[in-house]
């Protein structure tokens, strides 16, 4: 019996653990990203890559906004739209793993807010599909369905998935936008 209560003993000191790493990275990240947020157009300029990190660093962030989409939808104009959006989608996706940590963590500051209590029943009950639409529209509450989805624990894959297709969905839509609106532009003049 001693042998049991140490494995629990173990295992709950090894998910608190694990829980304030979670809290700890996603405020480390959020306020690094931050500071550095008006630096992000030179990443444009590394083509694919850029766009991935712009969109990496923009959803990095939880609950403070950053640039993003507005450099996708220019960048979108000078290189291969498709590119873009695939490369933006893989950043924005692994970029928003900072809001599922942080409801991992346990730590959700948000937890009372009226949008939050409105989303987390959405998440328990259609788990990764919430996710999907919440990340291929602009919105500015994808971070409390990441915390949301943190938080009931939808497996991490299954949240990364929905979270890759909703944002490559998104990013295309501004990474083509770009692409006509400069040709738009050009055959006006």
């Amino acid at each position: 019996m001693s042998s049991s209560k140490n494995s629990n003993s173990s295992k709950l000191w090894t998910t608190a653990a694990l829980r304030i790493f979670a809290a700890l990275a996603v405020v480390g990240i959020t306020l690094y990203i931050y500071s550095v947020r008006d630096q992000a157009e030179k990443f444009a300029s590394y083509g694919y890559v850029g766009a991935f990190l712009i969109t990496l660093m923009a959803n990095a962030t939880v609950i403070l906004p950053a640039p993003g989409v507005a450099i996708i939808f220019a960048m979108g104009g000078v290189l291969n739209p498709l590119g873009v959006a695939l490369a933006g989608g893989a950043g924005g996706a692994l970029g928003e793993l900072t809001g599922y940590l942080a409801g991992y963590s346990g730590q959700a500051a948000v937890e009372n807010t009226k949008i939050y209590n409105r989303i987390l029943p959405r998440v328990q009950k259609y788990g990764a599909w919430v996710i999907l639409v919440l990340a291929a529209i602009p919105n500015p509450f994808f971070d409390l369905a990441g915390i949301a989805a943190g938080m009931v624990k939808i497996p991490v894959w299954k949240f990364m998935l929905a979270c890759w297709m909703g944002q490559t969905i998104k990013m295309a839509l501004f990474a083509f936008a770009g692409a006509y609106s400069v040709n738009w532009v050009a055959d006006f003049f």
